[in-house]
């Protein structure tokens, strides 16, 4: 009976059908499709869907408003001749994320299609860019929108979008829209269609403005997504910097954080921070050898809304590129000068070492002192380092074809 059930589970990361669809002939191309890269929020941690053979649960979103076809198909479902077993709701699962107003069939859907030419990005023109497309043969162009709940149809629109975040981060929860201190900023491509220009959802932003006493604010990315289609095309450094030009232009911004940043936006935030840094006097070679200073914690903050523990990380990258780590003087200063950072750890665990010595038993103490190993720590600290050092290559290799 088991392994007759086994043959009822589905694998809902695969099970999953999302497309963004433009033209009607995109419903039956598998290329339009893919899949999530996380499911456990819907289906539970083991991500699968028990009940059903060959099962597809199929999102389709209209490129521009994200008007969404709902559909679920199988080629066969656990029935009464399986005793005291029930294959899982997965509609009513489905319908806790996607908003209702979804159609169910695909006449309905392509009706919505034909309309889509109506259809405007919502709030206020922040940035146009272009792409070149390869596979196209031309430079696509790209838009930047700064939107918030007042604009209309925004709110609904909005429901459908943060479906998405379901899928593509692990950790992903809704916000609470009624809020003003959120800001929302979209990223969106034109292309033509039968001669109309249309826009379609590439991505987006939310950054929420908290209050810093007495009179400015630090506002904090929650959420940022771009959609899988337009992923690795450079949209996110886009997006990123584009936030950070809207509020470097506000006097009353403190500076910029995000919440718990992953590390893939750390990544891109070392990028467009040092795109952004590089070319400040503090900044210049002969600064950055002197090493890091509080002239360029003060000029970071004030110039780009830039805090003190990001501004280091640009200071480390940027000497980086101007250290010759062939030479033997330049490259153990830099190596010094990063370890002093790191060594910050090492050194808290050294103190409590000798608090441990003055309160503790022998019996406890050397308990303790097996569970801290100076040359291990030494090995960890080098590795911290080349682990770092590698990062920040890459960052300057990016900042080089930009």
């Amino acid at each position: 009976m088991e392994k007759k059930l086994a043959e009822y589970k589905c694998n809902t990361n695969e099970a999953i059908k999302l497309k963004l669809v433009r033209f009607p002939e995109d419903l039956e191309d598998d290329n339009t499709t893919f899949n999530p890269e996380y499911s456990h929020q819907v289906f539970g941690d083991d991500e699968v869907a028990f009940g059903y053979k060959g099962l597809k649960i199929l999102l389709y979103y209209i490129a521009g408003n994200l008007s969404t076809l709902f559909r679920i198909e199988y080629t066969s479902k656990v029935n009464e001749k399986f005793d005291c077993v029930e294959a899982d709701d997965v509609e009513s699962k489905i319908r806790e994320i996607v908003p209702p107003g979804f159609c169910t069939n695909t006449d309905d859907f392509v009706c919505l299609l034909e309309k889509e030419v109506n259809f405007r990005p919502f709030g206020m023109l922040l940035h146009t860019y272009s792409v070149h497309n390869e596979e196209a043969g031309e430079d696509i162009t790209y838009q930047i929108y700064k939107a918030d709940m007042t604009c209309p149809g925004f709110r609904e629109y909005h429901e459908r979008l943060q479906t998405f975040l379901m899928w593509f981060i692990e950790t992903a929860s809704f916000i609470d829209v009624d809020d003003e201190r959120w800001n929302y900023f979209l990223v969106f491509e034109k292309y033509n269609k039968d001669g109309a220009t249309l826009f379609a959802t590439v991505g987006y932003m939310t950054v929420y403005n908290y209050y810093v006493y007495p009179d400015k604010t630090r506002p904090r990315v929650s959420q940022m997504l771009i959609l899988p289609p337009f992923q690795g095309e450079g949209h996110g450094a886009q997006l990123l910097e584009t936030v950070h030009r809207y509020y470097m232009s506000s006097p009353t911004v403190l500076d910029i954080t995000a919440e718990d940043p992953s590390e893939n936006y750390v990544k891109l935030r070392d990028f467009v921070l040092v795109k952004l840094c590089q070319d400040l006097p503090c900044f210049s070679p002969g600064n950055l050898m002197q090493g890091f200073s509080q002239e360029m914690v003060m000029e970071a903050q004030h110039k780009l809304k830039i805090n003190k523990q990001h501004t280091r990380r640009v200071y480390e990258i940027l000497r980086l590129r101007a250290t010759d780590m062939g030479d033997a003087e330049q490259s153990r200063s830099y190596r010094l000068d990063i370890k002093r950072r790191l060594i910050g750890p090492y050194k808290k665990k050294q103190r409590e070492l000798a608090k441990m010595r003055r309160c503790l038993r022998p019996e406890e103490l050397t308990n303790q002192l097996n569970q801290i190993d100076l040359n291990m720590q030494h090995e960890q600290l080098e590795e911290n380092f080349q682990q770092l050092v590698s990062h920040y290559r890459r960052v300057l290799e990016r900042l080089a074809q930009a």
